[in-house]
């Protein structure tokens, strides 16, 4: 018997799920952050704690455990070097393969067919695949990048609240709720921000989206210039040639009423989930169907 070992490991959660060579699954496990910039031995111990939860939860043995074929995506990894010592990591594995959580999303969401995924989560980027060819489009990282992103989100809502503590700009109901978060206080809020990860940042997107459905104008200013940026991005994939493109990503499903119509019309619901894509760069093919 051969298992294979999918992990999504993203820069708000690491995910696992184990299945069997007929698609079984038969454990899962789920951890905090793991990209690479967290470091290589804190990078490794999340991974092999969210491995260790779905080998665990499906009672493998030692023997078994070496027959696992484990397909990874990495947030991160194509920073130079990184693939590189990704080689010594130890896993008492048959293999490990890597990539980007962002290939692996978009060989999920088309079946490892042409197409493109777009990963509107802590951050953004797009991944093509055309002719079998893959290429991104952004994703250079926070702050600098990650347009329409929730870090990009939550450090808008974080700049609205400094300015309306100034009196700079007009205290709406959403400055206000960011800035109770520190006391109303702007030396707590810089101090926060002096520590504050794209996670954290992005911590903040689900509340600027409540309060632009409930129809703040700073919020929806927000959520809207996110928006333009996502939409910049569909147009770019197309125009790369990519034959489809589906959206990814934690914030996606509440972005997504926030686009025109012409832009949605454009979009396919995902075959499947980043962890799928996993799996399938591990080496799981299912069986044809009768």
């Amino acid at each position: 018997m051969v298992y294979y070992l999918g992990i999504d490991a993203g820069g708000s959660h690491c995910r696992s799920r184990l299945i069997d060579a007929r698609g079984t699954i038969l454990g899962t496990g789920e951890t905090g952050p793991a990209n690479a910039r967290i470091g290589m031995d804190l990078l490794y111990a999340t991974l092999w704690d969210a491995a260790g939860q779905a080998i665990e939860a499906a009672g493998l043995d030692a023997d078994q455990v070496r027959t696992i074929r484990a397909g990874m995506g990495i947030a991160g990894i194509s920073r130079p070097g990184v693939r590189d010592s990704l080689v010594d990591l130890d896993f008492p594995f048959a293999s490990v393969a890597y990539e980007t959580d962002a290939v692996i999303a978009n060989i999920g969401a088309h079946g490892g067919a042409d197409g493109a995924t777009l990963v509107i989560g802590t951050g953004s980027i797009a991944l093509v695949r055309v002719d079998g060819r893959d290429f991104s489009i952004g994703g250079y990282g926070f702050p600098i990048s990650d347009e329409g992103s929730g870090a990009a989100v939550g450090l808008s809502a974080m700049r609205h609240a400094l300015r309306a503590l100034d009196g700079r700009t007009r205290r709406t109901p959403l400055s206000i709720a960011v800035a109770a978060r520190f006391g109303h206080e702007t030396a707590r809020a810089v101090a926060w921000m002096d520590e504050a990860t794209p996670r954290d940042y992005a911590a903040l997107a689900p509340l600027v989206m409540d309060y632009a459905e409930n129809d703040d104008s700073i919020a929806r200013s927000i959520v809207e210039d996110a928006a333009q940026h996502i939409e910049i991005f569909i147009e770019t994939i197309y125009a790369q040639g990519a034959p489809r493109c589906a959206l990814a990503g934690g914030l996606s499903r509440r972005m997504r009423p926030w686009l025109r119509e012409r832009t949605t019309a454009k979009l396919v619901e995902p075959q499947g989930d980043p962890l799928d894509g996993a799996l399938l760069l591990a080496g799981y093919r299912a069986a044809p169907t009768n």
